[in-house]
């Protein structure tokens, strides 16, 4: 079943999803809020972001692989106890990367932060965290396509819903 497939893709790429999220999430906390290269990526990629996305990466997988050993497998694609930890982390450090690498294109492109640069806005993370997750696991192609096609769609939903709560400038 479709649905079956969304869930479970959607699942085992939690970790760069949360780990998408959590420099928002951490942006007035005042720690480690220095710009890598305010030049070349612009002044919102921050050490603090690259760190807590690959925090809050590896702490969902931590909390994937304990579900799963307390009998929680039904969304699994993959069996979390065959899987070292270090997955997660990896999940949000690529995620996090695709964005920061997308940030250096879309300066380059003369785009201001903050603007939406559609579809790459919504794509990067997925990117950059397929490409350094496939060290430790390569999904099937089914997977890749769900990623690739509803990741999107969730992005822009959540970014209008924290744009009507002010956690976002930006409706996209």
């Amino acid at each position: 079943m479709l649905w079956i497939l969304i869930l479970k893709s959607l699942y085992l790429f939690l970790p760069a999803y949360v780990a998408n999220m959590a420099p928002v999430l951490f942006r007035k906390m005042p720690l480690l809020n220095k710009p890598i290269n305010e030049k070349r990526f612009g002044t919102n990629k921050t050490w603090r972001g690259i760190i807590v996305a690959t925090i809050f990466g590896g702490i969902v997988f931590i909390l994937q692989k304990y579900f799963h050993s307390r009998g929680f497998q039904s969304l699994s694609l993959i069996d979390y106890s065959d899987f070292s930890i270090l997955f997660g982390f990896i999940l949000g450090f690529g995620a996090i990367m695709g964005d920061l690498i997308k940030s250096y294109y879309k300066r380059k492109a003369g785009i201001p932060p903050g603007k939406p640069w559609i579809p790459y806005d919504q794509l990067d993370f997925v990117l950059g965290g397929l490409i350094l997750g496939l060290f430790f696991y390569v999904p099937p192609a089914n997977v890749i396509l769900v990623l690739f096609v509803v990741s999107p769609i969730l992005h822009l939903g959540i970014n209008f819903i924290g744009y009507l709560f002010g956690i976002n400038e930006s409706k996209w």
